[in-house]
């Protein structure tokens, strides 16, 4: 019988992320329904003995170097035949019946592109994780944000996001799709590294007419910053530059000269607090992401102005406020109370 859907979990140097979470993944993804396979980013760690002595049944698939989340997810799902592929981080532990809930969205709606469960914190379970929660949007500057999380807001999980709903991104935490969708979208932007590139993908294919829902029902636990911590320079840097090359790609044309003005303003104060708090490092990041993505852009001009024909209305999972303004000058730090002010009905 052949298999519905491929776990991939993407690895450098995580031995140690594999023999903590991995058996969750084995534990909880039926043989009949899953194959587990493990790409490996050209780890010099002992990671891929790990894998040969003690999980001979998982699929390995050894890259020749590290090519970043984007380069390495899109090198292993090349060589994916199941109808649907989950990209899953190394540092997740699945629950019982994580497979089911997006699986049975995919097959019941072919305009379903992907799915995300349900994220919750692995050292605190209660609260959501900071990567995903449960769904993503953007506001209309390009800052994401999640039910469950307001730029540095986590809200505690009492089952008040527990609904499936539309949302623009799903985290590449744990992200189910199409495996031909993938394929022959392009996969993750490549350029990107890492950082953001999920919410790239999903905007494209949200572009092209697809639904990204969340279904909560299916629930997983992620460490977050299992590679590179919050505060990291190098963090700050690709998500700001990813952040700017993301709109610049996938935002309606008529929108771009506002928004990326107004983005210079706010780039600038994120740069100044980061001053204030001591963070050097962080504010040069800031500069010389912004410095990069004006270099960068040139590559994807024919891209966005082919693509702008093409942009749907994203009003319901972009909202039209800013959550900067509403979350730090008006109180509103939480997904419903923003929803609430801005009396924007989400998800439908």
């Amino acid at each position: 019988m052949k298999k519905k859907v491929s776990v991939v979990i993407l690895n450098w140097n995580g031995r140690k992320w594999l023999e903590q979470f991995l058996p969750s993944v084995v534990q909880n993804s039926p043989e009949d329904v899953a194959q587990i396979v493990v790409a490996d980013n050209g780890s010099t760690d002992d990671s891929i003995e790990f894998l040969n002595t003690h999980y001979q049944q998982v699929l390995l698939i050894k890259l020749d170097k590290n090519y970043g989340f984007a380069g390495g997810y899109n090198r292993a799902i090349a060589q994916i035949e199941t109808p649907y592929t989950v990209l899953l981080n190394s540092d997740v532990e699945v629950t019982s019946g994580w497979l089911e809930a997006p699986l049975q969205a995919l097959e019941a709606d072919e305009n379903i592109a992907a799915v995300q469960p349900k994220l919750l914190a692995y050292n605190n379970k209660h609260l959501f994780e900071y990567a995903g929660a449960s769904g993503g949007f953007l506001d209309k500057y390009g800052f994401p944000f999640c039910r469950g999380r307001v730029l540095e807001t986590i809200e505690p999980d009492s089952g008040q996001y527990n609904t499936n709903c539309q949302v623009l991104w799903a985290s590449g935490a744990a992200l189910f799709i199409r495996t031909f969708l993938y394929q022959s979208s392009g996969g993750l932007d490549e350029f990107f590294f890492a950082h953001q590139e999920e919410i790239d993908l999903c905007w494209r294919l949200r572009n092209q007419g697809y639904q990204i829902i969340c279904t909560p029902a299916s629930v997983v636990y992620h460490v977050g910053g299992g590679t590179l911590q919050m505060e990291h320079p190098r963090k700050t840097y690709l998500n700001m530059r990813n952040n700017l090359l993301m709109i610049y790609k996938n935002l309606d044309r008529g929108a771009l000269c506002k928004v990326m003005f107004v983005r210079f303003i706010f780039d600038y104060l994120i740069a100044l607090r980061f001053v204030l708090k001591g963070y050097w490092p962080n504010a040069k990041a800031v500069f010389k992401a912004r410095r990069d993505f004006y270099k960068a852009r040139k590559q994807y001009k024919d891209f966005a102005f082919t693509h702008q024909a093409n942009t749907l209305n994203t009003k319901n999972v972009i909202l039209d406020k800013s959550i900067v303004i509403e979350s730090m000058l008006r109180g509103k730090t939480t997904f419903s109370q923003l929803i609430k002010a801005i009396s924007i009905k989400y998800g439908k």
